[in-house]
């Protein structure tokens, strides 16, 4: 069982923050997801059709983020949200990537929804995870370089557990250490946004789109929701 949480002080720097945790256990990422292959050849063809095209940093959901970066000390147009750089990417190449069948669901989600999105393998996440503020004596290691140790600068928020940080800048890129993999079996997904008045809605929306996506292949899932009125979930 593990435990997300969302600090006092991010609370009330970004009172509008609202994150769905939406867990999967006994998921099988070895067997073909039809539904999330449709779902990502779905949004390039609207998008080579001209129907359709992922939001830029012009849009507010994007925008919100920009802002929140630049608030603790990092520059989003070199260090971007996930969702932006996703889109980007998108737009640059006319294709999304293919990873595994878990991450590709995310991804599909996090981009037709401009919400950035992220995922945790549990059985590698040790203790509670915190969203906070980093205090500069953190270590990181980043998706797909093993061999690399970054330190978090002092006052950029990060996801946490008890033996390192899991996600630098907010929701920038994951950790090596908890990446989720085929093999993955207990996963956290999260889909965030920081202007919960507005987008609330959405973020229900696209939950919801992300478990249809993933009940077809695990055993159970479930979403818990982080807000400042309700900074606590255990999954």
């Amino acid at each position: 069982m593990s435990t997300f949480r969302l600090s006092p002080a991010v609370a009330e720097a970004f009172p509008g923050t609202l994150v769905a945790v939406v867990t999967a256990t006994g998921l099988r990422g070895r067997e073909p997801w039809p539904a999330t292959s449709s779902a990502l050849e779905d949004l390039e063809q609207r998008f080579a059709d001209g129907a359709w095209a992922p939001a830029d940093e012009n849009d507010p959901r994007i925008e919100a983020w920009h802002t929140a970066y630049r608030a603790f000390g990092t520059n989003p147009r070199r260090i971007r949200p996930s969702v932006d750089a996703l889109g980007r990417r998108l737009a640059k190449k006319g294709t999304l990537p293919r990873i595994n069948p878990a991450v590709d669901s995310y991804n599909s989600v996090s981009v037709r929804h401009g919400l950035p999105a992220g995922a945790f393998d549990l059985d590698h996440v040790t203790g509670t995870v915190d969203i906070r503020h980093a205090d500069g004596s953190e270590t990181f290691t980043p998706l797909g370089e093993p061999d690399t140790v970054e330190s978090p600068k002092a006052g950029e928020i990060v996801y946490t557990d008890s033996t390192g940080v899991l996600t630098r800048h907010w929701n920038h890129r994951d950790a090596h250490r908890t990446r989720v993999t085929e093999r993955s079996t207990h996963v956290a997904f999260v889909l965030e946004t920081l202007r919960a008045a507005t987008d609330g809605p959405l973020v229900e929306t696209a939950a919801g789109e992300l478990r249809d996506l993933l009940i077809p292949h695990a055993d159970r899932t479930r979403v818990h929701c982080l807000t400042p009125g309700q900074p606590r979930a255990t999954l």
